[in-house]
């Protein structure tokens, strides 16, 4: 699964080099988690969330035919880290 959302995630992005995909898995559910650079999380996300949609649905239907749940998540990474490294007030 892993490798399916890279390869159509890398092909959609700016900065491919960038792109940091994780699997945590549990019995029947998988959880991917998608990392990209701060500039290309538009581009995976499309025009009112259709992107986004259409590759949790493309995994939803490889995940079936192997009997397992599939969840897609993007993770803001870079907005962490600036929150992080700011001085509490």
């Amino acid at each position: 699964m892993k490798e399916f959302v890279e390869y159509i995630v890398k092909n959609l992005v700016d900065h491919p080099d960038k792109v940091v995909i994780n699997e945590v898995g549990g019995t029947h559910t998988l959880i991917i988690e998608l990392s990209v650079e701060k500039s290309d999380i538009g581009k995976i996300i499309g025009k009112k969330g259709k992107t986004i949609n259409a590759i949790r649905t493309l995994l939803m239907s490889v995940a079936s035919r192997n009997g397992v749940r599939v969840n897609l998540e993007i993770l803001e990474e870079a907005n962490q880290e600036e929150e992080a490294n700011q001085p509490a007030t």
